[in-house]
C-alpha cells in the first residue's frame, strides 16, 4: 500500500481519489485556499459537492478511508507520502509553483493533472512541467515533474467508466511505480517519456474543442436549440483540428502518432463532455466572448487561455516567415472570435485540399 496526497480538491483531483483509494492506497485530499467549503462538505458528507449536477440521483461517496485536509494542514498530509498529485486548474499554476512544489521533498514524485501551455516572447510553447522545473531550478531545487494526459472527464472517472490515459515523465521507472499505485480495472494507463508531446497534445485540444463546438451553436441558431445534432459540420472541423494539432506537435518536435492519438482522444471527450463545449455553443449562437463569459459566470474556461496563447505564438512565427498562416485557418479564426470579437464565420473552404 502506498500513500497518495492530492493537493487541489477540484473535480479532477478529487476524482483521482477514487482509483487511488480503490487500489488499496491511503489517500489524503488537500483543498487549496479556494477549496475550504469543498473540504468542509467532504468531511461532513464524504461526497464532493461539485459532482451533484452530474449525478442527480445521488453523488457517489468517496471510497471509505479517504482523509480530508485544509491547506494549512498540507505539511501533515504530505508527510510520508509516496506520491503527490497536483490537482489545480491552469489558473493555479503560479500558486502551485510558488506555494506547494518547493515544500514537497524532492524524493516524492509529483504527478500533475494541470493542462496548458505558456507562450514566450520568442514564440515558444512551454508545458507546465517545464515551467515549474525551470522555476524550481532557479531556486536551486532540481525536480522532474510527471503529468497526466487525457482523455478523461472527472465525473465519468467517478462513475467508473472505462478510461485510458497517458502518464508522462522523464524516468520510466518512476512512471511504472506511479502506474502501479493508480491503475485499476477501469483506469488504464499508458506511459511515455515524451512530456512535451503528451502535454502539448492535451493542451492544444482545448482551443480546438472550442472551434468544433462553434458548429453546434451555429446549427442551433439555424434550426433551433432543441433541433437534432448535425454531425457533418462537427466532423469537418474535427478533421481540420487534428490536422492543425499535428502541425503544432511537429513544431514542438513531438508529432508522433501516439501523441496525436492522445490529443485527438482528449479533443473528442472535451467536445462532448467539457466546459469548452458550453462556451463554443454560445459563441456559435451569436454571442460575443464577453456575453458568453457572462452567461457562464463561475465556470472555469481554461480553453480560452490556451487558444489565445497558442494563436499568439503562431502569429509571431507566421510574421517571421517560419509558419504559413494558411495552415492554421481554424486556430486563427477562433483567435479572431476571442480577441477581436469577430462573428463566427468558419472558413470551410480553407479546410479542403488537393493531393495527386
Amino acid at each position: 500500500m502506498a500513500t497518495v496526497t492530492i493537493i487541489g480538491s477540484g473535480m479532477m483531483g478529487s476524482a483521482l481519489a477514487f482509483p487511488a483509494r480503490e487500489n488499496g492506497n491511503e489517500v489524503r485530499l488537500v483543498g487549496t485556499h479556494l477549496d475550504r467549503e469543498i473540504i468542509d462538505a467532504c468531511r461532513a458528507t464524504n461526497r464532493h459537492p461539485k459532482f451533484a449536477k452530474h449525478f442527480p440521483k445521488g453523488v457517489p461517496p468517496f471510497p471509505e478511508g479517504v482523509k480530508y485536509y485544509q491547506i494549512e494542514e498540507m505539511e501533515e498530509a504530505v508527510k510520508g507520502a509516496d506520491l503527490v498529485i497536483g490537482g489545480v486548474s491552469s489558473f493555479g499554476v503560479d500558486w502551485f509553483g510558488e506555494e506547494v512544489l518547493p515544500k514537497i521533498p524532492v524524493e516524492i514524485p509529483v504527478l500533475s493533472v494541470t493542462k496548458g501551455l505558456l507562450d514566450t516572447d520568442d514564440a515558444k510553447l512551454l508545458t507546465y512541467p517545464a515551467v515549474w522545473e525551470a522555476r524550481l531550478a532557479a531556486k536551486g531545487i532540481k525536480r522532474d515533474i510527471c503529468a497526466i494526459g487525457g482523455p478523461c472527464t472527472s465525473y465519468e472517472l467517478v462513475a467508473h467508466d472505462q478510461t485510458e490515459v497517458a502518464f508522462c515523465g522523464k524516468d520510466m521507472d518512476v512512471l511504472r511505480k506511479i502506474k502501479s499505485i493508480m491503475a485499476t480495472d477501469y483506469y488504464h494507463i499508458s506511459l511515455s517519456t515524451d512530456v512535451t508531446g503528451i502535454e502539448s497534445a492535451v493542451a492544444l485540444k482545448n482551443g480546438y474543442a472550442l472551434g468544433i463546438a462553434l458548429t453546434i451553436g451555429l446549427n442551433q441558431k439555424a434550426f433551433g436549440i432543441d433541433s437534432e445534432l448535425h454531425f457533418n459540420s462537427q466532423a469537418a472541423v474535427f478533421g481540420q483540428a487534428v490536422k492543425e494539432m499535428k502541425k503544432l506537435l511537429d513544431l514542438q518536435g513531438a508529432g508522433t502518432l501516439e501523441n496525436l492519438c492522445v490529443g485527438a482522444g482528449d479533443l473528442y471527450v472535451t467536445v462532448y463532455g467539457g466546459r469548452t463545449r458550453l462556451v463554443g455553443i454560445l459563441l456559435g449562437r451569436g454571442l460575443n466572448i464577453d456575453e458568453a463569459r457572462a452567461e457562464l459566470a463561475g465556470v472555469t474556461l481554461e480553453s480560452l487561455v490556451v487558444a489565445v496563447r497558442v494563436a499568439r505564438a503562431v502569429k509571431k512565427l507566421c510574421a517571421a516567415g517560419k509558419l504559413d498562416p494558411a495552415e492554421f485557418p481554424l486556430l486563427l479564426h477562433t483567435d479572431e472570435i476571442l480577441t477581436e470579437k469577430k462573428p463566427v464565420n468558419i472558413p470551410w473552404e480553407s479546410f479542403t485540399f488537393e493531393r495527386a
